[in-house]
C-alpha cells in the first residue's frame, strides 16, 4: 500500500509542480490529436455523407472497406505507415519518420475510417421527412452537404468525440513511427508505457490520470451531445 500511496503522491507533485517532461508529453498529445482530428473531419465528413446519402455502383464495397478499417490493429497501421515513410520507403525523402508529423499522419489514418463509417451510418438513419425535404429544396451539391451536416450536427459531434477518444488513447502507431523521443514525439500513452517499464511508477500514474481525465471529458461530451440530439 505504501508503494501505491507514494506513487500517487509523487504523481500529483509532478502534475502540480509543472514538471517539464510530464507536460511535454501532454502538449504533444493534445497538439497531434487536435491537428489530426481536424483533417480527418475535413476528409471524412464529405466521404461519409457520400456513402450514406447516395446510392452508386461500388458503394457497398467502399462501405465494407471503411468498416473493416475500423477493426484494423494500430500496430498493423503503424507497420504499414513505417514501410512508406522510412528512409528507404516511397515517401522517405520527406523525412517524416520519428517526427510529430508522422504521429499526426498515423492518428489521421486511425480517425478517418471511424469518421467515414459512423457519419455514413448517421446520414443513412436520418429522418425520412428531413431527407425528402432537403431533396425537394434542389440545392447545389456543396449546399446539400452543408444542409445535411447541419441537420445532423449533434450526432456528428458524437462521431468526432468517438474518433478523438480513439486517437488520444492509441499507443502502437505513435510508438512505431513517432519513435517516443523525449521532449519531441513522446505522447501520453507512449510515455506511460515507457516510464512504467523503467519503474518510474509516479510519472506513469501522473500521465495516466491526465489520460483518464481526457477520456472522461470526451465521454461526458458524448453523453451531453446525445441528450441534445433527442
Amino acid at each position: 500500500m505504501d508503494f501505491l500511496l507514494n506513487g500517487f503522491l509523487e504523481a500529483f507533485r509532478l502534475l502540480f509542480s509543472g514538471d517539464e517532461e510530464t507536460y511535454s508529453a501532454i502538449r504533444a498529445t493534445l497538439y497531434t490529436s487536435s491537428v489530426s482530428i481536424f483533417f480527418a473531419i475535413l476528409v471524412g465528413f464529405p466521404l461519409g455523407f457520400t456513402l450514406g446519402f447516395y446510392d452508386f455502383r461500388g458503394r457497398r464495397v467502399l462501405r465494407l472497406l471503411s468498416d473493416t478499417a475500423l477493426a484494423m490493429p494500430t500496430v498493423a497501421i503503424g507497420l504499414i505507415l513505417y514501410a512508406f515513410i522510412t528512409r528507404n520507403g516511397p515517401f522517405g525523402e520527406f523525412g517524416l519518420l520519428f517526427t510529430l508529423k508522422a504521429v499526426m499522419l498515423g492518428q489521421f489514418v486511425l480517425a478517418l475510417p471511424i469518421i467515414i463509417s459512423l457519419s455514413a451510418s448517421v446520414v443513412e438513419n436520418m429522418d425520412k421527412k428531413h431527407y425528402l425535404t432537403i431533396l425537394n429544396l434542389r440545392l447545389s451539391p456543396p449546399r446539400l452537404v452543408g444542409c445535411v451536416l447541419y441537420e445532423l450536427r449533434y450526432a456528428l459531434m458524437v462521431v468526432v468525440a468517438t474518433a478523438y477518444g480513439r486517437i488520444v488513447a492509441e499507443v502502437g502507431v505513435a510508438m512505431m513511427i513517432g519513435g517516443n523521443i523525449k521532449y519531441f514525439t513522446r505522447t501520453i500513452t507512449t510515455a506511460v508505457s515507457l516510464e512504467t517499464n523503467k519503474g518510474e511508477f509516479a510519472m506513469g500514474i501522473a500521465l495516466a490520470l491526465v489520460l483518464i481525465f481526457i477520456a472522461f471529458a470526451v465521454n461526458l461530451a458524448i453523453h451531453a451531445l446525445k441528450r441534445l440530439d433527442r
